[in-house]
């Protein structure tokens, strides 16, 4: 399916992540689906993301970017402005799980609620002008933790609350505007991160297995590709009339029935 991608311009937020990550992969898929993305990140590893995309033709552009600071964050949109002068689609993807829990300095509490969630809200603000000009839309990288939560992570479940909250109060604000906002859902992901993880723990494999075996759709966990495409059909025109929407993409590991998982 043509999406209607191609000339786009996707911002996409902690998309410098390690190789198969979930930002990186939405910007292979905007790559191959001729949009042009604009990575904003920390890492250094954006340097290369964008040498290689370019050296294929595409104009894609790396703003380093700390996104735990509000004014980098609207250096980083002069910057896109300057280039390209509009966004067609902002997606908000940065986000850590950085384990900030009741036992956590106030401090750090902040700091996790800087870089999960004001991020989200600087980056659209200082974007939205952009916007507007070409009718764009916004769409929000969240987390069943906000639904569920985890334990230990008090600053990532209020931040990822807080985006679901966010998501739908700027439907309500931009719908005079034309603009959609929504956001993607993601529970257990086998991104590279998660690899690292499990490689931490000493019974990792059992951990893995446990882990597995409960989500219900096919019994394995979905793949930064998947949460890719959802993105970007969500972000198309091809989802045209969708806004204030929470798309889960987790085969059915938040939802569903617990009797799915008897054995």
């Amino acid at each position: 399916m043509d999406l209607g991608l191609k000339g786009k311009i996707v911002v996409v937020t902690g998309a410098a992540g390690i190789k198969g990550s979930i930002g990186e992969t939405i910007v292979q898929h905007l790559a191959n689906e001729g949009a042009i993305p604009v990575i904003v990140c920390r890492n250094d590893r954006g340097i290369g993301y964008e040498k290689e995309l370019q050296d294929k033709g595409i104009d894609a552009l790396f703003v380093k970017t700390d996104l735990s600071d509000h004014k980098q964050i609207e250096a980083a949109a002069q910057v896109i402005d300057k280039k390209y002068g509009r966004i067609d689609a902002l997606i908000n993807n940065v986000g850590v799980n950085d384990g900030v829990g009741l036992d956590a300095s106030i401090a750090d509490f902040m700091r996790s609620l800087q870089l999960n969630m004001v991020s989200f809200f600087a980056m659209t603000k200082y974007c939205l002008p952009m916007i507007k000009k070409v009718k764009g839309n916004i769409l929000n990288i969240g987390s069943k933790v906000a639904l569920t939560g985890q334990g230990g992570t008090s600053g990532y479940a209020a931040s990822k609350g807080g985006v679901i909250g966010l998501t739908r109060e700027w439907a309500v604000d931009l719908i005079k505007d034309g603009i959609r906002s929504n956001a993607i859902i993601i529970a257990e992901s086998w991104t590279p991160a998660y690899h690292n993880w499990i490689k931490t723990l000493e019974n990792g494999e059992e951990k893995l297995k446990s882990i597995v075996k409960k989500i219900p759709l096919e019994n394995r966990m979905t793949t930064p590709a998947e949460i890719a495409d959802q993105c970007l059909f969500t972000i198309s025109e091809k989802s045209s009339h969708t806004t204030g929407q929470f798309i889960t993409v987790d085969g059915g590991y938040v939802h569903l029935d617990r009797s799915l998982l008897t054995e």
